[in-house]
């Protein structure tokens, strides 16, 4: 039985998302937390700059496109744990 999950950052929710897609690791952490740590809007402490990838998205006319990307990076995870879960084990 395969177990889902959640990932929501304050604006919005995607459910549903399979477990083993957290299985699929990079720099330590979950492809998707680490999409999530990346794309969030962040402020500089000394400069109070504020760095908000959604804006980046406007001027490019691709209001979606972090929401895309976490999909696209949601279906790779699964993809990629199925795949490597399929390699036979090498016997030496």
């Amino acid at each position: 039985m395969d177990f889902y999950r959640t990932t929501t950052n304050g604006n919005i929710t995607i459910e549903n998302i399979p477990a083993k897609a957290y299985e699929y690791i990079v720099n330590g952490k979950s492809a998707i937390e680490w999409i999530m740590e990346r794309y969030a809007v962040t402020q500089d402490t000394k400069s109070l700059i504020i760095n908000d990838p959604n804006e980046w998205s406007k001027e490019h006319g691709n209001p979606t496109y972090i929401y895309d990307l976490l999909l696209s990076i949601i279906n790779l995870s699964v993809q990629t744990v199925d795949i490597v879960n399929s390699i036979p084990k090498l016997k030496i």
